[in-house]
């Protein structure tokens, strides 16, 4: 009769590798028994007893480079010969880490709250699972934590269905000029720009992508057609707002510093003034709308050059915007 093979011995990196797992595992769980870690890393028991008695000989010596009582890890070794339970009563080194406080953890977990709605982010088994890491892992518990919703986040719920289904979107929509169009679209991605939420979608009546401010989306709803387009199948451009013919050219001066916050505009190469602190370049924009919006965002940091309506759009929007607070309406030049 053939003798049975033996068991393959563990190897020193092997041996190595389960006490790194294992040290987590038992300052998780408390106590447990051999039968119980022997069985969860599918290892024999013995092995697991053998590594206990080498964690409690390990630790890292103090100041005076020998080992001092408290510099190395202990268990409660009655419990661990009479009854076979692993308990560790001293922990070193692992459980000095850097850990979040109580406050950290709970603004984290809330973000990813708010992350998890989001349609873009399918994957929310993973989102969860952080969520309780990020619990489990703090310095102290976490205080309980709840996004509030708003009218905001029920269209993006609706956004969400529409994308994990795979279904259009049909919804009216006031634009710029506050004309009401019905659009049919397929939703591909949502982001957020100065506070506002906007959806790029595959526009079936422009044929075209297009970016939509979720706050002028009216009763959005799926029509239960499928997609013709998913985000796989189009590339979408880094910035926010896409580039057609129809974009007005608009001539700015800039303050140096202020130059990286027209990135999502992609300016043209900069060009000197008489000021060495400003420099000049050139944007495109669907209309003058957005124009207005660039320059009360950065009113002491932008000037409009040219063209000379594009100046003009703007200055009249400052006059009636000053005129509200002080009831001058003198024009702002």
């Amino acid at each position: 009769m053939a003798e049975k093979p033996r068991a393959k011995a563990p190897q020193a990196g092997d041996k190595l590798a389960f006490l790194l797992v294992l040290v987590p595992y038992l300052m998780e769980r408390g106590r447990v028994s051999v039968t119980d870690v022997a069985t969860h890393f599918s290892v024999p028991e013995e092995q697991v007893r053998d590594a206990v008695r080498l964690i409690a000989i390990s630790g890292i010596p103090g100041d005076t480079g020998t080992y001092q009582h408290g510099d190395l890890f202990d268990l409660a070794w009655d419990d661990f010969e009479e009854n076979d339970e692993i308990l560790l009563t001293n922990l070193v080194a692992i459980d000095d880490s850097p850990r979040f406080s109580a406050r950290e953890a709970a603004a984290l977990i809330a973000g990813l709250q708010y992350l998890s709605g989001l349609p873009e982010n399918a994957d929310r088994t993973a989102i969860s699972t952080l969520m309780a890491k990020l619990s489990r892992g703090a310095s102290a518990t976490p205080s309980p934590v709840a996004v509030e919703g708003t009218e905001s986040n029920a269209v993006l719920a609706v956004i969400r269905d529409a994308v994990d289904n795979g279904t259009q979107l049909g919804f009216d929509y006031i634009d710029w000029k506050g004309e009401a169009g019905h659009r049919i679209v397929d939703p591909l991605r949502v982001e957020s720009l100065d506070n506002d939420w906007y959806l790029r979608a595959w526009c079936h009546m422009r044929e075209s992508v297009r970016t939509f401010r979720i706050d002028r989306m009216i009763d959005p709803a799926s029509t239960g057609e499928p997609v013709a387009f998913r985000t796989r199948d189009i590339t979408l451009g880094e910035s926010l707002f896409e580039g057609s013919r129809d974009d007005i050219e608009v001539t700015l001066e800039v303050a140096k510093a202020a130059l990286p916050l027209l990135a999502d505009f992609s300016p043209a190469a900069a060009e000197p003034t008489d000021d060495p602190e400003w420099v000049r370049t050139t944007i495109r924009v669907p209309h003058f709308h957005r124009l207005k919006r660039l320059a009360a965002a950065m009113s002491a940091t932008v000037r409009v050059v040219a063209p000379s309506d594009a100046r003009a759009a703007v200055a009249e929007w400052a006059s009636a915007a000053v005129s509200r607070y002080t009831g001058n309406p003198d024009p702002v030049t």
